[in-house]
């Protein structure tokens, strides 16, 4: 039986290193010719979850659904239109910035546009230590070599420029960009999507490493399920501003609840091009953000939607372990006929498979 989720998260207070609580934001539409506003982009709303200290925590979505925006308000990139976000049980709005970009890091997904092309690869680097005046030049130097080593990037390449490098090699630079101020708390937006497949896995291997490494917290943005099978402990997904389903990775992706979940597993690749399968299609185009449906956001494209997902939200509740389902019909599934079939052991066999073939060296 579900219970309303009474929280964000489950765990002890002294296990969560961020919480985010009901955190909204919109951003204004002007027009006109005083550019007044009319409207109000709903990127982020009510949204709600707790991370654990040492664990990575996935965000899924199709694109528009408001993840960027839910890890950049985090980082106070954007201001939160409502909500609040605590970093050890500390406010993020009250903290000093400085403090704020010591502990708490961004890797982009463009490992070509957050580079500057007329800084070198030790400038971009140490840019963190010099504006936080973190030790003397000569010890700046040594601690640019040292997490480039760590990276894989050789120490001898700290002169060059980024056009001299690779895609994936410019995410490692990112990534020492991100690192060497010894954040407890990575945001990573989507850092491997403008990378080659072979690619891919190198650098989410090196996640891996570092988060062992460093004791490192993850927030990992991404729209490939495959992926975020492959590096994330728990996963939230998202439609259009709002959390609809949030459990640990082995219970999301044996046992999803909510169609829209269910509808992004079926999209998931398989290796073998002669498999056939039934999948779930979702109809129609994402609705505008600035003009969200009423109810559930999802009823305009979802098969099984009855009149009360057309009259009101749906709460997020718990179905048991930390699985909460924003979604009226969950329960009655079954009982109405229009149950969404649990993965098979095929289907498990399928998606280890894919990530296997897009992560493994």
């Amino acid at each position: 039986m579900a219970t309303e989720a009474a929280g964000s998260g489950n765990g002890a207070p002294d296990d969560v290193l961020l919480s985010v609580q009901s955190l909204t934001k919109h951003f204004p539409v002007r027009g006109g010719i005083l550019l007044r506003t009319i409207a109000h982009v709903h990127a982020a709303d009510e949204v709600s979850f707790d991370i654990k200290r040492g664990e990575t925590f996935g965000l899924v979505g199709e694109s528009g659904c408001g993840k960027t925006t839910v890890g950049r308000t985090i980082l106070r990139i954007y201001p939160p239109t409502s909500g609040q976000i605590l970093f050890g049980g500390e406010d993020v709005s009250k903290l000093d910035r400085k403090v704020l970009a010591r502990n708490m890091q961004i890797i982009f997904q463009d490992p070509y546009g957050s580079l500057d092309p007329r800084i070198t690869v030790g400038g971009i680097i140490g840019e963190g230590l010099e504006v936080h005046g973190m030790g003397s030049p000569e010890e700046r130097n040594e601690q640019i070599r040292e997490i480039m080593d760590i990276v894989g990037i050789s120490s001898h390449y700290a002169q060059r420029y980024p056009h001299e490098f690779s895609g994936g090699q410019r995410q490692r630079i990112g990534i020492a960009r991100a690192l060497v101020l010894r954040p407890q708390f990575l945001v990573c937006d989507e850092p491997v999507s403008a990378l080659d497949v072979s690619i891919q896995s190198q650098i989410l291997n090196l996640l891996r490493d570092l988060q062992g490494e460093f004791g490192l917290t993850y927030l990992f943005i991404a729209h490939n399920l495959a992926v975020v099978r492959y590096v994330c402990d728990r996963v939230a997904v998202m439609y259009l501003g709002k959390i609809v389903e949030q459990a640990n990775t082995p219970e999301l992706f044996g046992n999803a609840i909510h169609p829209y979940t269910r509808a992004l597993m079926d999209a998931i690749p398989v290796p073998d091009p002669s498999e056939q399968r039934e999948r779930l299609i979702i109809p129609g185009e994402l609705p505008s953000p600035t003009n969200p449906p009423q109810g559930c956001r999802f009823n305009t494209r979802c098969a099984v939607a009855h009149d009360v997902c057309f009259n009101e939200e749906p709460p997020l509740r718990d179905y048991g372990d930390g699985h909460l389902v924003a979604c009226h019909l969950a329960d009655d599934f079954d009982r109405r006929g229009t149950a969404l079939p649990q993965l098979s052991s095929e289907m498990h066999d399928a998606i280890t498979d894919s990530v296997q073939s897009s992560t493994t060296d």
